[in-house]
This record gives C-alpha cells, sequence and structure tokens, in this order.
C-alpha cells in the first residue's frame, strides 16, 4: 500500500473549468484534480492518495489499469490495430466473441446472442425495450420502484426516480411501476400484484411485452432481490409469454461475487443488458445478449456509430481471462465474506442497517445529511466513495474486485470511522465503536 498521504483539507467544491456545463455531479463531491490509477488508488495532481471505494460508479470493477489488459491494449496499438470498425467482422471482435462464450455463456449453458450496441448501458437497454416490443407485438413494461436503468427518453420512461424523469422535459409513458420486493417501506409481495394485475381484465394494463428489474438495485438504494422471488418472477414471465429483462449493467461482470447477479437465483432471462465493467478498462461499451428465438432484428434495426469500439474488445477480451484464474476467484470470495462482516459489524456497533450481496454493500444512515458528511470524512481521510438511495442517505461500499486485503482493510476501517464519529447517539456509543 503507498505510504499515507497527507489529509484532504475540507474545502468547498473546487472552481469549474469556465466552459464545464452545470451538468457536473461527481466532481462537484469529490474536490480534487485526479491526474492517475493504479488498482484500487486514485492519485490527484497535488500528490494526495485515495483508496478507490467508488470504481467510476462500477464500470472500474478490476481496478485502475490493470497490467494484464493494459499490456494487451498496447500491443494492439502498437500493431495498429483497427480502432473503430461499426459492426464490421474484425479479430477484435472475434476474439472476443470467442473469449465470452467460452468463459461465461457456454459453461453456464446460455445460448444467447450478442447484439452490439451504442456505448453505454443506457443504449442497451432502449435496444432490449425495442427488441421486446418487435418479438411479443405488445407495448407496455413493468419495472420496478427504486429502478435506476439510464437517462435517454425510453430508459427513463423505465426508471422510478422523478427527478431524472423530469429532466426529460415530457412524460415517458407505457410502463407500470410495481413495488420492488424489498424497499424503504419493507418487504412487499410484489409477485402476487403482478399476477393480478395480469389476471384482471379490468386493471386497465394488457399484458405487457417485458418486466424488467435489476436484481441489485444500486442508485435505489442496495437493495437485493431474493432468489425465490426472482425464480417466482421468471415463472410468471414464462406463463405470461412476458419477456424478462435482467438489467445487469451495474451488478453484472462480479459485482456480486458470480460473472452475472441472477445466477444465484438459477435462472435464466430472456433478454440481459450488459455495460460499465463488461470492457474491463472503463472503456465505453454495452451489450445485450438475447434467446436465440427472440433474435429478431432487420439489419441495421438498431444502430449507433461506434457499437464497434476495438479497443474495448480488446480490452474485455483480455479481463476475461480473469475469470479463467483461480486465485482471481478465491479472492473475490475472500473479500465478499470482509466485506459481510464490516457489514454485520456496524450493525452490530452502530445500530445501521447494511445490504449488499458479494462486493457491494450499502450503508444506510437514514439520514442524508449523515450520509454527506461520512462521504465528506472518509474523502479527507483518503478514501472515495458515493452515496445512493432515494435522498442520498445510502453509502455505497463499493471496492475493486481485485483489491488487495491490506486496502480493504484500511478502506473499510475508514468508512467505520467517520460512521462513528457522525454517531448521533451520543459520545459512549461513538467511543464504543471506535
Amino acid at each position: 500500500m503507498p505510504s499515507q498521504s497527507p489529509p484532504a483539507p475540507t474545502r468547498a467544491e473546487r472552481p469549474p473549468h469556465p466552459r464545464e456545463s452545470e451538468v457536473r455531479s461527481y466532481s462537484r463531491k469529490f474536490p480534487a484534480v485526479f491526474a492517475r490509477g493504479r488498482g484500487s488508488f486514485l492519485h490527484d495532481e497535488e500528490g494526495r492518495t485515495f483508496i478507490d471505494f467508488f470504481c467510476g460508479s462500477g464500470a472500474l470493477n478490476y481496478g485502475h489499469n490493470p497490467t494484464a489488459v493494459k499490456e494487451r491494449l498496447l500491443r494492439y496499438m502498437t500493431d495498429d490495430g483497427l480502432a473503430h470498425g461499426l459492426d464490421l467482422f474484425t479479430v477484435a471482435r472475434r476474439d472476443f466473441l470467442d473469449a465470452l462464450d467460452e468463459t461465461v455463456l457456454a459453461p453456464r449453458g446460455l445460448s444467447h446472442k450478442v447484439q452490439f450496441c451504442g456505448p453505454t448501458g443506457t443504449n442497451a437497454v432502449e435496444a432490449a425495450l425495442k427488441l421486446a416490443r418487435k418479438a411479443t407485438g405488445r407495448r407496455g413494461v413493468v419495472s420496478f420502484y427504486g429502478g435506476f436503468h439510464g437517462v435517454s427518453a425510453g430508459s427513463l420512461a423505465v426508471t422510478g426516480d422523478l427527478a431524472a424523469r423530469a429532466a426529460l422535459g415530457t412524460d415517458p409513458s407505457g410502463t407500470v411501476f410495481v413495488p420492488y420486493p424489498e424497499g424503504p417501506t419493507g418487504a412487499f409481495d410484489s409477485l402476487s400484484y403482478l399476477e393480478r394485475m395480469v389476471a384482471d381484465r379490468s386493471s386497465g394494463f394488457p399484458p405487457p411485452a417485458a418486466v424488467i428489474l435489476e436484481t441489485v438495485q444500486s442508485d435505489g438504494g442496495i437493495y437485493c432481490a431474493s432468489p425465490e422471488f426472482l425464480r417466482g418472477l421468471r415463472a410468471f414471465t414464462e406463463r405470461h409469454g412476458i419477456v424478462l429483462i435482467v438489467d445487469d449493467i451495474f451488478a453484472g461482470c462480479g459485482r456480486t461475487g458470480d460473472f452475472f447477479s441472477f445466477e444465484q437465483a438459477g435462472i435464466t432471462p430472456d433478454v440481459i443488458t450488459l455495460s460499465k465493467s463488461i470492457s474491463g478498462y472503463g472503456l465505453p461499451m454495452a451489450l445485450v445478449l438475447i434467446s436465440p428465438e427472440l433474435d429478431v432484428w432487420l439489419p441495421g434495426e438498431h444502430s449507433g456509430t461506434f457499437r464497434g469500439n476495438q479497443l474495448a474488445f480488446v480490452a474485455a477480451t483480455a479481463t476475461l481471462d480473469y475469470w479463467r484464474d483461480p486465485d482471481f476467484l478465491a479472492r473475490l470470495g475472500e473479500n465478499a465474506g470482509v466485506l459481510r462482516r464490516f457489514g454485520e459489524r456496524v450493525t452490530a456497533e452502530l445500530g445501521l442497517s447494511v445490504r449488499g450481496r458479494g462486493l457491494v454493500a450499502g450503508v444506510d444512515t437514514a439520514d442524508a445529511e449523515r450520509a454527506r458528511r461520512v462521504q465528506e470524512l472518509c474523502f479527507q481521510d483518503g478514501l472515495v466513495m458515493e452515496r445512493c438511495g432515494r435522498d442520498d442517505e445510502v453509502l455505497r461500499v463499493l471496492p475493486p474486485l481485485t483489491i488487495g486485503r491490506e486496502e480493504l482493510d484500511r478502506g473499510l476501517d475508514i468508512v467505520r470511522s467517520a460512521l462513528a464519529a457522525t454517531d448521533v447517539r451520543g459520545p459512549g456509543h461513538a467511543a464504543d465503536a471506535a
């Protein structure tokens, strides 16, 4: 671990570049100008080092500049490998498809076709929804409270966040929102609600084209659907001819311990969306996995200029090597155990709810101001971490899958100390927890 750098001073947001839009977000929370990243660490231009529990909002599951991936990219570029290819046949594209099949799809018995979309997750969601409607001839979609699927028009139609939807300037339609089985107001029998909605001809909503969900909601506050619920939902959609779309853009690529977040439930979705860490290097890439019988696209029916990011193909192919490495898989399990025990300790000592699976945990402070203060204290102590939840009251602990034990323990200690320092129950409780 690098030597401890001086703490970041408490200060307001750095002045932005005069040309930059007010739409910026994360730079308002982390007042530093970052220059380099390696493994689990970020370095700013003033020489400070930060443990990264942010991971590019889930786009850097394997840390910053993983050596083997970087070397593969450098060799490819040195040899004048193609950088842009639309959907032409290329060596990089073929190598990625072969590696994905051999390493991920075939071992899990998945026969899905692979569609390359525009470079971001919201485009994969748009494609999945369009395809479901085309394949079924239906129009409506079911989504869930707390779900977040992107900020383009079609994706916002299935995103529950009212603030995000308001930015569209019009009312997206065609979606019925159902309470997630777990949420801020407690458990809900979502399956019974769905069954009644579809069975009652006076519900005002005909059988939908698709049901879309995150098995682990991120922006919604780190709520996890149980394996039992997911199996019930799969059976429900099969009975009624509804396309089941699992949005694995955040929770996939190993974040929950398995490559796909739905593996624990033993289900096979009809359509799966992936982005964020599928390239393994932070390079823009998004794809849709489609059950063969649903691959009813006409040529060029959903396209995009940057759906053939060759550098992302190269990086993604190299990243899949992790999933053949027993040491990586063992470390993933060990780190998940460390994070689980951290949650248990925070609950026991500080009385806070901690939710999550694998290498994601959400510490629910139930207090947006406290969560903001904890985030600020962590930054001052050398750790970058995001908030989520309806009011940003949940601390999202998101270390790299490849993080070493020393860095993981140090980062979690920083979080726990900040939580103890903001404990409103009094000095005695805080002292016990420190």
